[in-house]
């Protein structure tokens, strides 16, 4: 693994960031992006002491500062052998009839389009070198329907479709394709989804013991060391207390 480059997306906080140091600690070469640079710097400051790290500040939205961004890596950093779309985010908590377009336009853009402009740009090299591994995080969300989740369900549901029809079309072509699908994970998720109102994003992890950005990026790495014939399709992990979207068990 010491020898393979791993490309995140949303490496800035959460699970993309424990993955991003799970991956450093075992040697891989990096290359982080996201949107608040400062944050790219500070991680890539940090994990230099223990591998080449490269950063791309880049909002997935924007397809073309995707394919500008992923045209302009450097030699040593243009073979990616693991591609982790991990961007992604949740926008509000409405009923579908006070919903915000605002926010359904950003969820969809972000996690749907975002995950296929990413992938579409790093798909052509997997294809002429016939190896490389595709990691979508998906969610609980991308299995199941929630009050009041309407359009951040959809956006997941369709991350499962993508990552389904993805893993057909690449078949034979010596590309895994795979989806982490996580449950309640306590990380800046619910903060943006409030849109900054901490005490209701903190009232989401209250009463139980959710899962840690940790916990997801060391299932990350068991779907990418396994041997070469091995391909993690689709996993669902959810911490404990979690039964479903709606039925977590709470003191």
């Amino acid at each position: 693994m010491k020898n393979k480059t791993a490309f995140i997306t949303g490496a800035t906080s959460g699970i993309g960031m424990a993955t991003a140091k799970l991956f450093a600690k075992n040697g891989l070469k990096l290359i982080l992006c996201g949107r608040r640079e400062a944050r790219l710097k500070n991680l890539a400051a940090e994990l230099s002491a223990l591998t080449e790290v490269f950063t791309l500040n880049f909002d997935v939205r924007n397809k073309n500062e995707v394919f500008s961004a992923i045209k302009s890596l450097p030699k040593k950093f243009s073979e990616i052998d693991i591609l982790i779309n991990n961007a992604g985010n949740a926008h509000g908590l409405d009923t579908i009839d006070e919903g915000n377009t605002d926010d359904w336009d950003a969820m969809l853009d972000i996690n749907v389009k975002g995950l296929l402009y990413v992938s579409k740009a790093i798909l052509p090299k997997m294809i002429e070198r016939k190896s490389g591994q595709i990691i979508n995080i998906g969610s609980t969300a991308g299995k199941e329907v929630y009050p009041k989740g309407n359009v951040y369900c959809a956006s997941k549901h369709a991350v499962d479709a993508i990552n389904q029809g993805m893993r057909l079309d690449l078949n034979g072509k010596g590309i895994k394709v795979g989806a982490i699908n996580p449950g309640l994970v306590a990380t800046e998720f619910s903060e943006v989804r409030f849109k900054g109102d901490t005490q209701k994003a903190e009232n989401v992890y209250q009463g139980y013991t959710p899962l840690k950005a940790e916990d997801i990026a060391e299932v990350i790495w068991f779907a990418v060391t396994r041997p070469p014939h091995v391909n993690i399709a689709d996993l669902t992990v959810m911490c404990l207390d979690q039964a479903s979207s709606t039925i977590i068990n709470k003191d």
